[in-house]
């Protein structure tokens, strides 16, 4: 996930395209339901997918993701003056110092490559010595040989100090077990690796690496090696490894980018948790702002011209809390498709349906007019601005999302984004309640 817009823009749309959206959205559910009493269901959900669907335009997608150490030194140091932005000034000041350090430990890492001989608990490893003298090259290596790997762990996680290894070699004892293909899969990617296998049978070596090779993931197939205690043997099958050892600048430069890489995603989460918790107010604001406009106002295509505006304002909170670097009029159309999906699940009529059941319990207070309109588009805009906080923690670094993508992503975004708020229902009706008590309050404090 890395870095967004600057600032925002409300979307500025065609007179005759946001008169469709807007008698879709609002007439279609009002006039069909309250008017002439039929079921809105699909059709008012339909109607209004269509005027989102003819506002939509798909675009091309570009990630920027670094591939230089330089690169991803920018992006890091980005990241920490986005702390400052979010943190309060106290807890900035006891972090900031500690996050520079880790930066600094990367960046200053010894330059002589390292190599990793690993394997379970229990296994016998090569000597130190005739490992040294199989893979000697011309540049300086640091070899470790350890047989650490737990056999029974809850976690399966890949130690951390081996992520700073520029090369890994899997010691790999036959017949495969289950705990070793486990941390073979836990292996990182893009962690240069390969499997030495210690089997001195030269004639049913072939048909043992066909049925090795049918029981490991794919990246592995070829980069199985053949040893035994052999010096000029180990030489030979070693030769892969000495060969990717004649590169020490590239290998270090990998290193390097994926320690990089590592702790900016760590980071990133850190940084989601502050965007979260500050979302969370936005959102709340945001929701009684729309909920407020549509109660308020007499003219149906007048609410949603008011959810439309404060959405658009919402939005530009969040361009702002996410740092994003796509553009007003592209993020405007990532917001119409989780749209187009909230309403063709049928966001606001479940929100709706369920607010009436509430409304028998509770008697007059829910029966004022508009209430349960504008609960449901309070509800509408929680649930899309869930959904659009998901995306942007998925999208950060892109600069033209792939609408075409999006598409296919919305509706599990959307249906993430409702499962979340379906679980803080109650809290919700209970904010609705006391929301409606005021608005009654301020109603006849005008009449009388």
């Amino acid at each position: 996930m890395k870095n967004f817009l600057e600032s925002f823009k409300i979307p500025s749309l065609p007179v005759g395209k946001v008169g469709i959206l807007l008698g879709s959205f609002i007439a279609g559910q009002w006039v069909v339901s309250d008017l002439i009493h039929i079921p809105s269901g699909g059709i008012a959900v339909f109607v209004a997918g269509a005027g989102i669907l003819f506002l939509s335009k798909p675009s091309s997608v570009s990630f920027n993701s670094p591939s230089t150490v330089k690169g991803w030194i920018k992006r890091c140091n980005a990241v920490l003056k986005q702390f400052e932005f979010l943190e309060e000034p106290s807890e900035h000041f006891l972090k900031a110092t500690q996050r520079a350090e880790s930066l600094q430990e990367i960046l200053t890492r010894d330059a002589s490559q390292s190599l990793s001989v690993l394997s379970t608990k229990g296994i016998d490893l090569p000597q130190n010595d005739l490992l040294q003298s199989a893979l000697k090259c011309s540049s300086p290596l640091n070899l470790s040989c350890s047989a650490s790997l737990p056999i029974d762990n809850q976690s399966w996680e890949f130690p951390s100090h081996l992520f700073e290894q520029d090369l890994i070699l899997y010691y790999l004892p036959l017949p495969l077990r289950a705990v070793d293909l486990l941390w073979l899969e836990k292996v990182p990617q893009e962690l240069p690796s390969w499997i030495a296998v210690n089997f001195d049978d030269q004639d049913d070596w072939p048909d043992q690496l066909k049925a090795l090779q049918s029981q490991l993931p794919e990246r592995w197939i070829n980069r199985v090696l053949k040893c035994d205690e052999s010096l000029e043997n180990m030489k030979k099958a070693l030769t892969p490894v000495r060969r990717c050892l004649e590169q020490p600048k590239k290998n270090v430069d990998q290193t390097r980018r994926r320690l990089l890489s590592r702790l900016h995603s760590s980071w990133q989460a850190d940084l989601e948790g502050l965007r979260r918790t500050k979302f969370r107010d936005i959102q709340n604001r945001s929701q009684w702002l729309v909920a407020g406009a549509v109660f308020a106002s007499p003219v149906p295509s007048t609410d949603l011209l008011s959810v439309a505006v404060v959405n658009g304002l919402m939005i530009q909170e969040m361009g702002k809390l996410w740092s994003c670097d796509v553009k007003p009029d592209l993020l405007n159309a990532v917001a119409r498709q989780l749209a187009i999906a909230a309403l063709s699940q049928g966001v606001v009529e479940w929100s709706g349906q369920a607010l009436l059941g509430v409304a028998k319990l509770h008697g007059s207070t829910w029966l004022a007019a508009g209430a349960i309109q504008a609960i449901s588009a309070a509800y509408l805009t929680r649930v899309v601005g869930t959904s659009m906080a998901d995306w942007m923690a998925l999208n950060n670094g892109v600069s033209k999302p792939d609408l075409e993508l999006l598409k296919l992503q919305a509706p599990a975004l959307i249906a993430q984004a409702a499962e979340k708020e379906k679980v803080d229902w109650t809290s919700f009706v209970n904010q609705s309640r006391d929301w409606i008590k005021e608005q009654l309050k301020d109603q006849r404090a005008v009449i009388t």
